[in-house]
């Protein structure tokens, strides 16, 4: 008895008292948009990369382009998002005070990196019959790539975003470091007040654990679904 009176204790000082739970809310809703709008914009990046990466490979062109995003892959890819969150917000943007937007843009152009190696294979496991047809149809070099080739090579990288996708919404748990209310910044503003660890470590991990599962879900209704239409 006394054991459930602890409990439901840590309970109420953890999310009751002075509406604690307002603090959970907030994280998860920053966590949500940051990972959101970090992806999307990562996606379009990793888009404008690989097409220029291909389209230097098989052409020849966009040389210094390519070399521009060779470089920019390479240095991403070989620091930590840590470092790249706090030069974004202690360096490159130091005059601006909005921390989510920046932390958007830091994740953005780190997922960003990822995405394009991810779509670029995408773009060359696609058959190049397919870009032939394409051109014989009277398409130019970009039009086959955004009709013919890019809707295929998206079927072949989906269970990859959606590893990225899942991976940069757990690496959003470091923008608390410019002092953003996400979710573990949540749990430690809680704990401070409460001196106690065990809700709020549970809670978001529990929270964590919904979100990944769901995404997880939901990509292989996707990938089940583009099967489908394959067959038929």
């Amino acid at each position: 008895m006394q054991f459930f009176e602890s409990i439901a204790q840590q309970f109420n000082k953890t999310f009751i008292v002075d509406d604690r739970y307002m603090y959970f809310l907030k994280g998860l809703q920053n966590t949500i948009i940051t990972a959101l709008a970090a992806t999307l914009m990562g996606i379009i990046i990793g888009i404008i990369i690989a097409i220029i990466k291909v389209l230097h490979k098989k052409t020849g062109k966009l040389k210094i382009l390519n070399g521009i995003f060779e470089l920019y892959t390479t240095v991403i890819r070989g620091t930590p998002v840590v470092l790249q969150l706090l030069i974004s917000y202690n360096l490159i943007f130091v005059f601006s005070n909005n921390a989510v937007m920046i932390g958007i843009i830091a994740f953005g152009i780190n997922s960003g990196a990822y995405v394009s190696e991810i779509i670029r294979a995408g773009i060359m496991a696609v058959d190049d019959g397919q870009t032939e047809a394409g051109r014989s149809l009277g398409l130019s070099q970009l039009q086959t790539m955004r009709l013919i080739v890019l809707p295929q090579a998206f079927k072949n990288v989906l269970p990859a975003l959606g590893n990225e996708f899942i991976a940069l919404l757990k690496e959003t748990s470091v923008i608390g470091y410019l002092g953003v209310m996400d979710l573990t910044k949540a749990a430690e503003s809680v704990i401070s007040r409460t001196a106690n660890v065990y809700f709020p470590y549970l809670t978001i991990a529990i929270i964590y654990l919904i979100m990944v599962h769901g995404l997880s879900k939901l990509f292989n209704m996707l990938e089940r679904r583009f099967a489908q239409s394959d067959r038929s």
